[in-house]
């Protein structure tokens, strides 16, 4: 079948082939093919999935699923096979929704959320409040699938066959709500097309990414795509209206008819009114339905009271009752990696690692810490190597404009030079200590540690690995840290 503008038979290609046989498996990788499978041979950024058509017909690949270049690319292989052919213009939402008809089953209630900065603590948050509920529930992400069935994840928003075999197998095992994140670059490559979105957040939009989107227009093209594209027309939105971009989304979902559920601090139907911080958690105070609602939670971090009452708008939307999830709130556990208290020195000074690797990030998490410290604010960071490199320089300005006192480190330099990366992050932050090993410049920063101060290591949050070129080397900045403070107080 073609939907491209050509026909088969033009591109020099049979297509009376005879009945279509049952596909046992599907694959994009051909190592992975079996006799029986659907082989998607997809466009890539370096080359085409077409190259290995004739690997996956050896293989025993009794269909092709591709575009007219690919079809073109394999044409000499494809007409000395029985394999069925599929062509598509758009081969990877068409991958999408045969990966969800082939395997079949997602629990019940599905929602999405993405934004720049806070999709897995949104998406974490959500579980943790359907699970208080008694229900059983997981969200997928960048700390893989977690909840009541765990799963490893290789990507934030996997390939469709691996994102719809783990969502079958949830299903398999009772899961009845799973939440997770949409990335920009698995919005853009269509892997979501396939979920059946009962409801869509919006947290955010900021820089990140601009190495793969290359402009913002196209970043945020991305991210619109799944109020645009994936959520149905009976779906629900929930939209952080405090960021300048939910108007753009707002009149997105207004024209395609879905609900739509405002979170934020100005005139927003679930507001944000008040929060009270103190060295552990704070205090927050919102509204709904014109009734006025107090809870205490130990996240740190204002930011983090947002990204909460936006989760208890995706599960209001879901269909669960108010006051039930409200209620739920008082249980909330901190994300790891996001805003996670890691070490408290024996001065009282704390050690906080978080996610924070975007310029926004970097000044909002800053920001959020400053009411709970007394002392200064200290903060250790890096830029990860091939990625977005506009960015750097922008997060070092963040960094000395809201911390006292800056370490400039490695991150992840993956191929890139790491002397580089820092000379770059460190011209946004001229006044900044550069110490080039990690666990070097985490031992340094926490032992200027005074009493009343707070030292935040931002950048890798959950990581448990530190990239150096190819390479993956062990590394976590909770134990950094902890083992820091330990030797530093004579544990060792």
């Amino acid at each position: 079948m073609s939907d491209s503008g050509k026909t088969l038979a033009e591109l020099g290609l049979s297509i009376d082939r005879g009945s279509w046989a049952p596909v046992t498996g599907i694959a994009v990788d051909s190592r992975d093919v079996k006799p029986g499978y659907l082989f998607a041979a997809l466009p890539g950024s370096k080359i085409h999935g077409a190259a290995f058509i004739s690997y996956a017909l050896r293989q025993g690949a009794s269909a092709i699923l591709t575009d007219i270049e690919g079809a073109k690319l394999a044409a000499h292989d494809l007409n000395k096979s029985d394999a069925k052919l599929c062509v598509f213009a758009d081969p990877r939402q068409t991958l999408a929704t045969a990966s969800a008809l082939f395997y079949g089953s997602q629990p019940k209630v599905m929602m999405a959320v993405t934004g720049t900065n806070g999709k897995t603590s949104v998406s974490t948050f959500c579980r943790q409040i359907w699970v208080e509920m008694g229900l059983q529930a997981v969200n997928l992400g960048t700390t893989g699938v977690e909840g009541c069935w765990v799963a490893p994840l290789m990507h934030t928003t996997p390939e469709p066959i691996t994102l719809h075999r783990f969502l079958a197998q949830a299903y398999s095992v009772g899961i009845t709500h799973a939440a997770m994140e949409a990335s920009s670059h698995g919005l853009d490559q269509k892997r979501l097309d396939g979920v059946d979105l009962k409801v869509a957040g919006f947290t955010n939009f900021t820089q990140d990414h601009l190495d793969y989107h290359e402009t913002f227009e196209a970043y945020f093209a991305a991210k619109a795509g799944l109020f645009l594209r994936v959520l149905g027309p009976l779906g629900t939105a929930v939209l952080n209206v405090d960021d300048p971009k939910a108007v753009d989304l707002l009149a997105v979902c207004k024209k395609r008819g879905q609900k739509i559920i405002t979170v934020g601090r100005g005139d927003a139907d679930l507001r944000l009114i008040r929060q009270k911080f103190d060295a552990t958690g704070q205090e927050i105070l919102f509204s709904w339905d014109g009734k006025s609602h107090q809870v205490k939670v130990p996240l740190v971090g204002g930011f983090q009271g947002e990204n909460l009452l936006l989760a208890a708008g995706m599960v209001i939307a879901g269909g669960a009752r108010a006051d039930e999830v409200f209620e739920s709130l008082k249980m909330i556990k901190p994300v790891r990696g996001r805003m996670e208290l890691a070490v408290t020195r024996a001065n009282g000074a704390t050690v906080y690692v978080d996610y924070a690797h975007t310029p926004d990030a970097v000044a909002t998490s800053l920001k959020a810490l400053r009411p709970h410290v007394m002392g200064r604010l200290i903060v250790v960071l890096g830029a990860g190597g091939d990625r977005d490199t506009q960015k750097r320089v922008l997060m070092g300005q963040a960094a000395e404009q809201f911390a006292d006192r800056v370490f400039v480190t490695d991150d992840n330099p993956r191929t890139e030079d790491p002397a580089l990366i820092r000379e770059m992050v460190m011209q946004g932050a001229p006044n900044a200590t550069e110490v080039a090993d990690r666990a070097e410049a985490i031992l340094r920063a926490t032992d200027c540690l005074q009493s009343g101060d707070t030292l935040l290591i931002a950048g890798k949050g959950h990581e448990v690995g530190q990239i150096i070129g190819t390479d993956v080397f062990p590394f976590d900045d909770v134990e950094q840290a902890s083992i820091a403070a330990a030797a530093l107080e004579g544990e060792f």
